[in-house]
């Protein structure tokens, strides 16, 4: 049995997004420290990166929305070309070719098929 100890993946992906949210901090204080060296004022500063935070999260926001109205778009289009077979080959009745004798149909005579007699049609 070893003695050293394993980090799980829940500790590994946790200390991944902590250090991406170092990250982050530390270039927001570079990009503060940026303006603030160019003659900018404290306030203006922090109201100008709020801006620039919320045009990111803005353009995020808007590209998910297209992302998400995309796939529902091509899920309603893969949902209407599925063949479900109840629907092939069908009648206004609803039913399927091989159930379908063209004896019942509005136009039937014998004389155009080289069918059986029918009783229907019988020469009194």
């Amino acid at each position: 049995m070893s003695t050293t100890t394993r980090l799980s993946t829940a500790e590994r992906l946790c200390r991944w997004l902590g250090g991406m949210w170092r990250g982050g901090a530390r270039l927001d204080r570079k990009a503060t420290d940026w303006l603030l060296t160019r003659g900018l004022t404290p306030g203006v500063t922090k109201i100008l990166l709020l801006a620039v935070k919320l045009a990111v999260l803005g353009v995020l926001l808007y590209t998910a929305f297209w992302l998400t109205l995309l796939l529902v778009f091509v899920m309603a289009a893969a949902r209407m070309t599925a063949r479900d077979d109840t629907e092939i080959e069908s009648d206004f009745l609803g039913r399927r070719a091989e159930e379908r004798d063209h004896r019942e149909g509005i136009f039937y005579h014998p004389a155009s098929y080289s069918d059986d007699p029918d009783p229907r049609f019988e020469d009194d």
